[in-house]
């Protein structure tokens, strides 16, 4: 009985791994994502923070209105960038989260399916051993009754 489910479970059990590799992959690529969202995001920053080191070294020499002017837009324009790459980071971020919950569902399934086997398994092991038990106890019952009758 217990071999016949593990067969039927078999497939399911197939299905439930292939989709846990999947997620897994998946979390794979969030992560790799949210990393690659932070390098960029560190970038501009560094970007940011030379570009003002170097105004200033420039500026302590005296500068132009239009220079100066062109550093302020371009500074705005970088804060924007930081900005929507802060953005992006966090969508990453709770993306990856989601990723991370899906796969962690699908690898729960995995398990419980596994421990369903192995219970099936144990089953037909406990069942195997009583009947086992049970033709020996009618062996040595029918020895015994045999070596009575003939004495």
């Amino acid at each position: 009985m217990s071999e016949s489910r593990i067969r039927r479970l078999a497939p399911v059990v197939e299905m439930a791994v292939d989709e846990e590799r999947k997620a897994a992959a998946r979390l794979g690529e969030s992560q790799k994502q949210v990393e690659d969202a932070r390098t960029r995001l560190r970038d501009l920053e560094f970007y940011c923070s030379e570009y003002e080191k170097g105004w200033t070294q420039r500026g302590s020499q005296g500068v132009g209105r239009d220079w100066l002017l062109n550093y302020q837009r371009f500074m705005a324009q970088m804060q924007t960038a930081i900005e929507q790459q802060t953005q992006t980071v966090k969508w990453h971020e709770t993306s990856l989260d989601k990723v991370r919950e899906q796969w962690r569902q699908r690898y729960q399934r995995v398990e419980a399916l596994r421990k369903l086997i192995e219970r099936y398994q144990q089953e037909a092991r406990t069942r195997a051993d009583r009947q086992e038990q049970k033709l020996l106890d009618e062996l040595s019952q029918r020895a015994f009754d045999s070596r009575r009758s003939n004495s």
